[in-house]
């Protein structure tokens, strides 16, 4: 039987981007559902999304990356995929590597795979005050959990079963890429990372502004630190 797979789109007022996007994801996983999570843009996303062809699951207020890619969850748990990737809608990551982060969960080594700049460093990097706060995430995520993730904060990952049921329940929100990662790991999940290449931004902008990036790496260290206590989730089939 073949895997089912899921590619998990969060889209915040994309419509620049979005018709690239899916276009980019059915020519390297012509085999995949595309599901754009159109996070209560005020733009014609939906409308580009609908048009490109992906299914558009609308929310009907703006929640944020965390409410967005947890919907996706819930609707890949609910659908029961065997796989979810999840992928910005932005354009900065390449369909292509999709079949990299795949590998390791197909061959059963790992439940998790991020898509990592900085595993080759090449490609976009972002600005150094960013490469800068990726690092001390990076590092206090590995006094916290004890393995080292070079780019906590990648939107670029792929997921089994097991943790697509986890994260329709337990998904952080705000700023959750870190948050994440510290959760998966203290609850028993194996994670890896694969080097990808990641593009510049085309059109739109960022939903972190460069001012907010000190506020940004504060509330990740701080909140990864005092969830670091909380109970652990329970995994079940549905």
């Amino acid at each position: 039987m073949l895997s089912r797979l899921c590619v998990i789109v969060p889209a915040y007022n994309e419509e620049e981007n979005i018709a690239s996007v899916i276009t980019d994801i059915r020519k390297h996983q012509p085999q995949a559902d595309i599901v754009v999570v159109n996070d209560g843009s005020s733009d014609r996303t939906e409308a580009v999304a609908h048009g490109a062809g992906a299914t558009v699951l609308n929310l009907a207020v703006n929640l944020g990356i965390g409410g967005a890619v947890q919907t996706g969850f819930l609707h890949a748990r609910d659908a029961r995929y065997d796989f979810a990737v999840q992928l910005d809608g932005d354009g900065q990551h390449q369909a292509s590597d999709i079949s990299y982060l795949l590998e390791p969960l197909q061959a059963g080594d790992a439940d998790v795979v991020i898509g990592s700049r900085f595993v080759r460093g090449d490609g976009f990097q972002s600005s150094p005050t960013r490469r800068f706060g990726i690092r001390l995430i990076s590092w206090v995520n590995r006094v916290l959990t004890g393995q080292l993730i070079l780019d906590n904060t990648s939107g670029f990952r792929a997921y089994g079963r097991k943790a697509i049921i986890f994260l329709a329940e337990n998904y952080p929100q705000d700023y959750p890429e870190p948050e994440a990662v510290v959760q998966l790991l203290r609850n028993g999940f194996r994670l890896s990372e694969v080097a990808v290449q990641m593009r510049a931004r085309s059109g739109g902008s960022s939903s972190i502004k460069a001012r907010h990036s000190v506020y940004y790496m504060a509330k990740v260290i701080l909140s990864n630190i005092i969830g670091i206590s909380g109970s652990r989730g329970a995994v079940h089939d549905r």
